[in-house]
Formats: C-alpha cells, structure tokens, sequence
C-alpha cells in the first residue's frame, strides 16, 4: 500500500469524531426504514363485575388479533375470516363471511316471525316486549333498524392517563348504552389508515350482534361512526346501568411475527358453539 492509500485507508477507517456521527446518521438514515414498525399494539385494562383483566389487541394492515385472558380472536380481512381460538380445550372456531350472511339471514327471518306473534298480543303487553328488543337493538322489530345504530353526540372533554381526550355518549332506541373518550391517532403515533381492518371487523359482526358492536374495540369518523378518534375509554350500559369499563394502558407501534396472526399448531377444529359452558 502506498504512502497515499494508507492515508485514505486510515482516513476511512479511523474517521474523526465529526466523520463518525456523520457515517452513524447515515447509516441510521439508510437502516430506518427496514426497521420501521408497521404494525399496532393496544393494551387495555377491563373493570367489569369487580374483576379487572387485560385485553390486548394487535393489527396489521389486513389483520387483527384481540386477546384476553379466556379467549384469543383472529381476523383475517383479505379472507374475510374470523377464528376464536381457546387455549384451555386447545381449540378453534372458524366462521367464514357465508357463515355470517346465513347467520344474519337466520336472525332477520327470526326476528319477522316474532313481529308477527306480537300483532296477537294484547297492546300493552306488545308495547313492553318490543320497548325491550328495540333497547337491545335486535332487528326487524319496531324501529329495529333505527335502534340497532348508535347515535353519539359529544359531551366535553377528560382525561385517561396521560390524554387528553373528548367525551361522547351513545344511546340507541333512546337509551344510553356507551360512553366514549377519544384523542386522535396522530397523539398515539397511528394514522385512521392503520385501523381498517377494524373496521371491517365490526362490519362482519354487526349482522350477527348489531348491539355488541359498542363494546368492540372501533376508530370512529362523525362520517362513519358518529364519533371521532381512537377510544382510550369505553364504558358500556345495559337498561342504564354500567357494565363494564376498558382503558388503554399502552398504545404503541410494533413489528410481529407472522406467527401472531396464524392458528396454533395441533388446535383441533370444532363448530360454532360446540365448546360453550365448557373450560
């Protein structure tokens, strides 16, 4: 190596401290993207009955994992497919977007049926039946379709943890059945794009359960939702009384591994149901 090349060879090599900042900021700059996390964690804390137990969510672009102590959910929305894993009996359900038609269908020509049992009944009996379904937003009663959307109006702000955020409340059929308390995505990092396929799951259950659809975890636009934001508190009513309370504890951004997303090796299929009452 000549006199000139081991002058450059030890200039690169054995660089001054401003050259060494300047190649680390180049290499953080080049490397940045390759890890940058695409995917979501939220971590909420569950008060219902006296008992408090952790739910913990995680979403992809086109897919989803909630995650409690009793029960593990898998939503796939480019397959629109839903699994609920259960780890005691080291089993899965599986229920397909034909299922959840069939199963809507079923509901609808159910609930046609019951209407029309009611017209038998004396009026004031009918009255009482019907104020009861429409509170619980089951369709094809009177006003079923109306009663089954929430409608939420904005009433101040608070505060959960260290956010700031705004307070709406929710009724449907006149009764109230959700508080919410919401802040931006942007506060948490996130953008609406991340929570898509929320929403779509919501979407697949809403034919089935169109009032256990305030008690899922949902990123809102007054456009879609009637609100706006992530819900860093939901507080959940039945015939006004609270139910149950959930509270992010922890939003941030995360990679996950493929396996998150995919059903346990040696999970035995079993049918909708076929495990209910059991461990």
């Amino acid at each position: 190596m000549t006199g000139r090349s081991a002058l450059v060879y030890n200039a690169f090599m054995t660089p001054t401290r401003p050259a060494q900042a300047l190649l680390a900021a180049a290499f953080f700059l080049a490397a940045s993207p390759l890890f940058a996390a695409d995917g979501v964690l939220i971590v909420e804390k569950t008060t219902s009955g006296g008992n408090t137990k952790t739910n913990q969510i995680q979403i992809e672009k086109e897919r989803m994992r909630a995650e409690s102590d009793t029960q593990t959910v898998l939503f796939d929305g480019t397959k629109q497919v839903l699994w609920l894993i259960n780890d005691g009996r080291k089993s899965y359900s599986e229920m397909t977007k034909a299922d959840v038609d069939r199963m809507g269908g079923q509901l609808n020509d159910a609930m046609a049926k019951m209407q029309e049992q009611l017209k038998n009944l004396p009026p004031e009996q009918r009255a009482q039946i019907e104020a009861m379904m429409k509170g619980r937003g089951m369709p094809g009663m009177a006003g079923g379709a109306a009663a089954s959307k929430t409608e939420y109006r904005k009433t101040g702000t608070d505060k959960v943890g260290a956010w700031a955020c705004d307070k709406y409340e929710g009724t449907r059929g006149g009764q109230k059945v959700t508080e919410l308390c919401t802040v931006d995505p942007k506060v948490l990092g996130f953008a609406m794009s991340d929570f898509q396929v929320s929403k779509q799951l919501m979407e697949f259950f809403s034919k089935i359960v169109p009032q256990g659809a305030d008690r899922m975890f949902a990123v809102g636009t007054p456009e879609e939702q009637g609100f706006s934001g992530v819900p860093v508190r939901r507080i959940a009513f039945n015939n006004g009384q609270q139910q149950s309370v959930s509270e992010v504890t922890q939003a941030s951004r995360q990679n996950f591994p493929a396996s998150t997303f995919e059903l346990p090796a040696g999970y035995q299929k079993e049918a909708l149901g076929a495990g209910r009452g059991r461990p």
